[in-house]
C-alpha cells in the first residue's frame, strides 16, 4: 500500500512537471511568436490604389486589387476620427492597447455561450486583425491580439496607430480607408467630411457588407444617427451640430466608373493600364499607390465618344460596326481622346491601338512626303499612267478611275488617283517609302509589294494619326503618348515623360509645308470635302482612305493645333455599305468632333511659309517661270494660263518662258490654279 502510495505520488509529481515544461514551451512558442510578428509588424504597407488624373490634374480614375488611398491623420476631418473613435473605442486616447472594462464584460458573455460571441477589441486590436493576425473568431487568436496591441502601443504612438487604422478599415462598396470611402461616397476628400457624414462612415464599420448607404440606406442612416449620439455623449459635437448632423439628408456623389458604370474614357484607360503594368509591374500597379498623370482630356474625350456613337447609329443599326478615334496634340504628341470601339464592356479590344488595317489611301500622304524629299514637287507631272507593273504575279494596274493621261502630285491627291501613286512608288521606290513610313511612326511590318502604295500594308489608327502629326508640326514627329509622368505615394517622381527626348526630325520643314498644302486641297476641293458641308470651316488638311469592298473607311486631319483620326469597319473585315467611301462614311464623324473642339475658338493661323519654301508663278503652257506676257493667254478650258504653286527651294522652274509658240499642254495634264491666298 506504501508503496503503491509513493508511485501514485511519484507519477503525479511527473505529470504535473511534464505539464509545466508542456506550458513553458507553450509559452516561450508563443511569445516568439508574438516577438516574431511584432518585429516583422509595418503599419505603412497597406495596399493602395493607384490613381490615374487627367491632364488638368483632376482624379478620373483608379486602379487597384483595393479601392484604397492613404492619407496622412492631419489630411483625416477632426469630425471623421471623433465619430470612430466615439464608435468604435472611446477610451482610444486613454488606455493602453486594452480596454480591461470591455474584455471583462465580453469574457463574461463568452464563457456564458462557451464561445467567442462578443469582442472588446480597441482600435490597436482591430488594426493588429488587419495588419497581422487572421480574422478567426477563438480564444487563441483573441489572446494573441491582446498582447500584441499592448506592444504595439509601446512601438507606435496613438496617432501612427489611429492614422494606420483610419487607412486600412474596409468601408463597403469597394472602398479600403476613409478617403476611398470619401471620395467614392461623398465626391470629396476625407478632410472635408461633415459629422454627418464622417458618422454615416463610422457606422458602416462593423458590417460594411449590409451597411453601405448604396445598398442599405435605411440601415447606414440609423446606424449613422446611433454613432451621432456617441459623438454628442462624448461631447464630441455641440448640441446645434448635433441636430444639423442627425437632419442631414444622405447625399450620395455618383458612382466613379472605376466602381463600374459606363462612363467616358474606358479604353483610354485601359491602355494606361496596361502600359503601367509593362513598366512598374502589376503588383505594383495594382497596390503600390502610384499617382499617374495622363494626357486625357475629359472634355475632348465626351466629344469623341458621343461623336463615334452617334455615327455608328446612322451607319448601322444592328450594332456590330465599330469606330475607332484619335485626336492628339501634334507638337507634343499627347493623346487628347481616345475611342476603341463601340462598347468597351462588350469589347476591350482597343481598335485605335491594337488593330492593324489596311489605310487604303490614307497611306498616300506617307508615299508623297518621300517624294518630295526626292526633289519632287506638288507641281510635278506624273504619266503613263495606263503602263502596266511587272510583279512575280505578272502584269499588273490598279482598276481605272479618274481617267486622264497624267496628273500633278497635287492633283493625284486631290483626287486620290490609285494609278499616279503606284507610278510615283515606281519612281521613289518602295524601300524609300517604306524607310520614311518608318520614320514618320510607323511601326508595323510594310510589305515589298507595289500595292503598299494603295495603303496594303496594315497600320494602327493612333500611329498612322501620329505621323500625320508630322506635317502639321514642321516635319518633326512627337510620338503619341497617353502618361506624362508617374510619381509614388509620397509624390517623388518614378518616371517622366519628355517630348524633347521622344521628338525627332522626319521630313524637312519645307515638305512638311507643301504636304500640308496638297493635303488642304482634299479637304476644300478633293475627296474629304464633306467636311466642309459638314460645317467645319477652320483651315485644315487631311485624307481619306477606303479599302478593297468598302471594308475600312478612314480619314486622318489636322489644323495646326489638333490631329484626329477616325476609322470604321467591321471586325470580321467585310463591307460597311454600298459604296461606302471614306468621304461618305468617316468624314462626317471627323468634321463634326473638329467642329466639336474648335467651336467658340478663333481659327488657328495657318502654317508659317518655312524659308526653303518659294511661291512661284508658272506658265501653264510652257512649264517654265511666267512672264508678264504669259496671263494674257488661255488655255483649252478657258483657265489663266498662269498658276502659282509651292516648291522646296533649287526645285522650281528658273528658266522664264520666252513665248507661246509651241502647243499648249491639254487642260487635263496642266496643274491646278492654286492660289494660297485664296484657299484659307
Amino acid at each position: 500500500m506504501k508503496r503503491a502510495k509513493q508511485i501514485a505520488r511519484w507519477l503525479a509529481w511527473t505529470t504535473a512537471a511534464v505539464f509545466f515544461s508542456f506550458c513553458l514551451g507553450s509559452l516561450h512558442v508563443f511569445a516568439t511568436d508574438l516577438d516574431r510578428v511584432t518585429s516583422d509588424m509595418s503599419l505603412d504597407t497597406a495596399p493602395e490604389a493607384s490613381l490615374v488624373y487627367d491632364r488638368h490634374g483632376n482624379l478620373v480614375f483608379s486602379f487597384a486589387s483595393e479601392d484604397r488611398t492613404t492619407v496622412p491623420l492631419d489630411r483625416v476631418s477632426p469630425a471623421m476620427i471623433s465619430a470612430v473613435v466615439a464608435a468604435e473605442d472611446r477610451h482610444f486616447f486613454r488606455h493602453a492597447g486594452m480596454d480591461v472594462v470591455a474584455v471583462v464584460r465580453a469574457a463574461w458573455v463568452d464563457l456564458n455561450a462557451r464561445a467567442v460571441k462578443q469582442g472588446a477589441s480597441t482600435i490597436t486590436q482591430q488594426l493588429i486583425r488587419h495588419v497581422a493576425l487572421s480574422r478567426d473568431r477563438n480564444f487563441q487568436r483573441k489572446i494573441k491580439e491582446a498582447l500584441l496591441a499592448v506592444r504595439v502601443e509601446r512601438r507606435f504612438n496613438k496617432e501612427k496607430i489611429l492614422e494606420a487604422y483610419l487607412n486600412r478599415i474596409y468601408l463597403g462598396n469597394g472602398h479600403y480607408g476613409v478617403e476611398a470611402a470619401a471620395r467614392g461616397y461623398f465626391g470629396k476628400p476625407a478632410s472635408d467630411l461633415t459629422p454627418a457624414e464622417g458618422a454615416l462612415l463610422a457606422g458602416i464599420i462593423p458590417c460594411p457588407s449590409v451597411c453601405s448607404p448604396r445598398t442599405a440606406p435605411d440601415v447606414a442612416r440609423k446606424r449613422r444617427d446611433r454613432v451621432l449620439a456617441a459623438m454628442r455623449k462624448a461631447d464630441a459635437i455641440t448640441p446645434a451640430a448635433y441636430e444639423t448632423a442627425l437632419a442631414a439628408p444622405i447625399a450620395l456623389a455618383p458612382e466613379r466608373y472605376d466602381s463600374g458604370d459606363d462612363t467616358s474614357g474606358l479604353y483610354f484607360l485601359e491602355a494606361v493600364r496596361q502600359q503601367m503594368m509593362t513598366r512598374f509591374g502589376v503588383g505594383e500597379v495594382l497596390n503600390g499607390g502610384l499617382r499617374i498623370h495622363t494626357t486625357l482630356d475629359m472634355n475632348a474625350q465626351r466629344h469623341a465618344e458621343e461623336t463615334i456613337a452617334t455615327r455608328l447609329g446612322e451607319l448601322d443599326k444592328s450594332g456590330r460596326l465599330e469606330g475607332a478615334l484619335v485626336a492628339l496634340d501634334p507638337r507634343t504628341g499627347e493623346v487628347l481622346a481616345l475611342v476603341g470601339g463601340r462598347d468597351f464592356h462588350a469589347s476591350p479590344f482597343n481598335r485605335a491601338t491594337q488593330a492593324k488595317r489596311q489605310p487604303g489611301s490614307a497611306f498616300k500622304p506617307l508615299l508623297f512626303a518621300a517624294a518630295i524629299e526626292q526633289g519632287y514637287t506638288p507641281s510635278s507631272l506624273v504619266t503613263d499612267l495606263d503602263t502596266p507593273i511587272n510583279t512575280a504575279q505578272g502584269a499588273w494596274l490598279p482598276a481605272g478611275e479618274h481617267e486622264s493621261e497624267g496628273y500633278t502630285l497635287r492633283q493625284a491627291l486631290t483626287v486620290s488617283s490609285n494609278r499616279a501613286a503606284v507610278r510615283v512608288m515606281q519612281l521613289v521606290g518602295i524601300g524609300t517609302t517604306q524607310t520614311y513610313a518608318r520614320r514618320l511612326g510607323i511601326h508595323s511590318p510594310l510589305p515589298d509589294v507595289p500595292s503598299l502604295a494603295l495603303g496594303t500594308g496594315e497600320v494602327t489608327l493612333a500611329d498612322l494619326t501620329s505621323a500625320y502629326g508630322a506635317f502639321a508640326n514642321g516635319g518633326i514627329v512627337a510620338p503619341y503618348t497617353l502618361v506624362t509622368r508617374v510619381e509614388d505615394r509620397q509624390g517623388r517622381v518614378l518616371w517622366e515623360d519628355s517630348t524633347a527626348r521622344r521628338a525627332y526630325r522626319a521630313i524637312r520643314e519645307g515638305t512638311a509645308y507643301l504636304m500640308s498644302s496638297m493635303l488642304a486641297d482634299v479637304i476644300n476641293r478633293g475627296t474629304g470635302v464633306r467636311a466642309r458641308a459638314e460645317g467645319f470651316k477652320q483651315p485644315a488638311a487631311g485624307k481619306t482612305g477606303t479599302t478593297d469592298d468598302y471594308g475600312d473607311a478612314w480619314f486622318v486631319g489636322y489644323t495646326p493645333n489638333l490631329v484626329a483620326g477616325v476609322w470604321f469597319g467591321y471586325d470580321e473585315k467585310k463591307t460597311i455599305m454600298k459604296r461606302g467611301f471614306a468621304g461618305t462614311v468617316a468624314v462626317p464623324a471627323w468634321a463634326r468632333f473638329m467642329k466639336k473642339m474648335t467651336d467658340g475658338s478663333p481659327a488657328p493661323k495657318w502654317f508659317d511659309m518655312p524659308s526653303d519654301v518659294e511661291r512661284i508663278a508658272v506658265c501653264r503652257t510652257s512649264g517654265k517661270r511666267a512672264a508678264p506676257e504669259c496671263s494674257s493667254v488661255s488655255t483649252d478650258d478657258g483657265r489663266s494660263n498662269v498658276y502659282e504653286d509651292l516648291f522646296m527651294a533649287g526645285t522650281g522652274p528658273y528658266e522664264t518662258c520666252g513665248g507661246h509658240h509651241t502647243n499648249p499642254v491639254p487642260a487635263e495634264l496642266a496643274a491646278p490654279m492654286t492660289v494660297l491666298s485664296d484657299v484659307f
